[in-house]
């Protein structure tokens, strides 16, 4: 039984960070991007998620990511404590760039 409430809290938590994400998804759309929520780990709170099109080669998205998405998703949803972006950007691949 126990475990039957962890999934519908899991469930929850997952569709909380949905609902936060389809809110803000225009404006990164707006910019030729797009982001895709890919798990939420209910132990750590940490969010992974794939940035798409512009965001890709765009020299801000980690900018985008840690002080727009993260912090959003950190005052919204009680217990997400980081988000990460499992796709390939500018800066993973050693490219520096100083903003």
């Amino acid at each position: 039984m126990s475990l039957d409430v962890v999934s519908e809290q899991s469930g929850s938590l997952n569709e909380e960070v949905r609902k936060v994400i389809d809110v803000i998804r225009p404006a990164i759309q707006a910019d030729e991007g797009d982001i895709a929520l890919h798990g939420v780990d209910e132990e750590t709170g940490e969010v992974t998620v794939e940035l798409f099109g512009a965001c890709t080669t765009c020299p801000a998205s980690d900018q985008t990511l840690k002080a727009g998405i993260e912090r959003i998703l950190k005052d919204r949803v009680p217990g997400i404590t980081s988000v990460r972006n499992v796709g390939e950007t500018l800066e993973e691949e050693g490219t520096s760039v100083s903003l």
